[in-house]
């Protein structure tokens, strides 16, 4: 999970497959934990069937109780009454705490919640993301004078650079050697959406502006 503070009271939360580098889901709100609660429950939402859920999360403890709250299936025994929740199967989180003195990090440690650990349990690929989006969008730095004065416009700048990391760029680190390619090339480009197996190409700014909206699957 990350965050990313723009002009005023907005914070964005997101939530990226470590492995293809794709993000998941996104929302925004006016702190960080009610952004949190839009977006674990959009991304258990769109991961829905997919087992072995590893969350890796900053230091805030408002990701404990909402992943806890939001990963929990009913336990049917035909008796009257609710039916018990009990965990997901495969969900699991750790989070990455940092101690900063004068603003400096001089201390990371990682505290594992629940479920199984993962190999790396590190932020540094959101953590690099959300460099990227503040490196590329004014509005989302401190003290700018580019900032978006509307809700959708700051919106709309976000999500259209987040469509951009997923569909539109090549990752480096996702790259596969590959036999037959043009011009003596020995490894496949792809994009996270590519990675995810959601397309096949890497998409350009022509083809995503041509696409009509019959041609769009719904989420």
């Amino acid at each position: 999970m990350g965050d990313a503070e723009a002009d005023g009271a907005r914070w964005c939360c997101l939530s990226q497959h470590r492995k293809s580098r794709f993000v998941v889901g996104c929302q925004v709100a006016a702190s960080e934990v009610a952004a949190a609660r839009k977006v674990v429950p959009q991304t258990r939402k769109r991961t829905a069937g997919q087992r072995g859920i590893r969350w890796i999360s900053d230091g805030h403890r408002a990701y404990n109780k909402i992943i806890r709250k939001v990963y929990r299936a009913p336990v049917r025994t035909g008796a009257p009454g609710r039916p018990r929740l009990v965990r997901t199967p495969g969900v699991a989180l750790t989070q990455v705490v940092k101690r900063r003195e004068n603003r400096r990090v001089v201390e990371v440690t990682v505290q594992h919640r629940f479920g199984v650990m993962p190999e790396q349990p590190h932020t540094v690929h959101v953590e690099r993301l959300n460099g990227v989006l503040r490196d590329r969008l004014n509005c989302l730095t401190r003290k700018t004078h580019g900032f978006a004065k509307r809700d959708q416009t700051w919106w709309a700048l976000v999500t259209l650079c987040l469509f951009e990391h997923d569909w539109l760029k090549e990752h480096v680190a996702l790259r596969q050697e590959a036999a037959g390619l043009p011009n003596g090339r020995r490894y496949l480009r792809r994009s996270p959406a590519m990675a995810e197996g959601l397309t096949d190409h890497i998409w350009s700014w022509e083809e995503f502006l041509s696409l009509r909206p019959d041609q769009c699957k719904r989420e």
